[in-house]
């Protein structure tokens, strides 16, 4: 399975936080499955980080990369094709960031990881 991280599993998941679903816990841990954070996510935790919104160990732009490779999680980055996707996203959701990361998982053929009922509107893979 190919999975996307919506950013607050990510950060439940390197946390350890009981927020976050057993079944998607054991889906990043299993080494079958291709696991995937987006730079959005970095971009979306970096801002909530400089509000004061989001405390953490040490500044984002080295915990959170430090943490994706520590957990073999692997970076995607944001591409013209999956921007191009916007232009087709109904406007069921407000939140840039989860609209983003939506389209980057239709455009790459991802599921996404996430406890937000909004994304499930979609006509999107969500697990």
């Amino acid at each position: 399975m190919k999975i996307l991280l919506d950013t607050h599993i990510f950060l439940w998941f390197i946390s350890g936080d009981s927020r976050l679903p057993a079944d998607i816990r054991e889906a990043i841990r299993d080494l079958d499955n291709s696991v995937y954070l987006s730079v959005v996510s970095i971009w979306e935790a970096i801002i909530k980080y400089q509000l004061g919104k989001l405390p953490l160990p040490e500044s984002p732009e080295i915990y959170l990369t430090k943490q994706r490779d520590l957990h073999q999680i692997t970076s995607l980055a944001i591409d013209e094709s999956s921007v191009a996707q916007l232009a087709q996203l109904p406007p069921l959701h407000r939140d840039p960031f989860d609209r983003m990361l939506i389209c980057q998982a239709l455009q790459n053929g991802l599921s996404i990881a996430t406890v937000d009922a909004e994304i499930r509107a979609y006509s999107v893979s969500v697990m």
